[in-house]
């Protein structure tokens, strides 16, 4: 135990599994932009959903170099920070690129025409379905408002008020949703 948890007078490590990591994994990742990150190289991408099963669905041009790099070696790296003091989250798992028009359909918004100008019909669109496995969080117990405050109270008491909450996600591969690559 490090010193500001010895110091630290509510519980503020909780490690997560299946079920409880879903929902954080949803709660930190569904519409929020990470860094996707492949053995070859890292590049911001927007999830476009995160489903019950805990995957999370990316579109991507079929020719990127994440898909390049995805299809030579699947393991990848997702790192998210939706805020500045809290929502952190990094996440490792399996990511295949797959191409289905039905879901495309359904993880389409008319934003993602900048990048396929054809719109959801562009023969270029890809999915990248990316299944966890293990991960780490950061969040606040409270929310944001009352994490500060809890910083400011014990800033001017010394007394450690961190409503902080961290702990390891794990996930057994449940997702069973099929999808043709053709």
């Amino acid at each position: 135990m490090n010193s500001i948890d010895k110091n630290q007078r509510e519980k503020n490590h909780q490690d997560l599994t299946d079920a409880a990591s879903i929902k954080k994994i949803i709660e930190l990742a569904d519409g929020q932009t990470c860094f996707l990150c492949t053995s070859a190289g890292s590049r911001p991408m927007t999830v476009q959903r995160v489903d019950k099963e805990g995957a999370i669905w990316f579109l991507s041009a079929s020719d990127s170099n994440q898909n390049k790099e995805i299809e030579e070696n699947s393991f990848i790296y997702l790192y998210f920070q939706n805020n500045q003091h809290s929502d952190f989250m990094h996440l490792s798992g399996k990511a295949q690129v797959l191409k289905d028009k039905r879901m495309i359909a359904e993880l389409w918004n008319p934003f993602l025409k900048t990048w396929f100008t054809e719109g959801q019909n562009d023969p270029r669109i890809s999915i990248i379905k990316f299944i966890p496995a293990h991960g780490y969080y950061w969040d606040t117990k409270h929310g944001n408002f009352i994490a500060g405050i809890k910083i400011l109270i014990g800033a001017a008491t010394g007394i450690t008020l961190d409503d902080s909450i961290q702990g390891e996600l794990q996930n057994q591969p449940i997702h069973k949703t099929h999808i043709s690559h053709g």
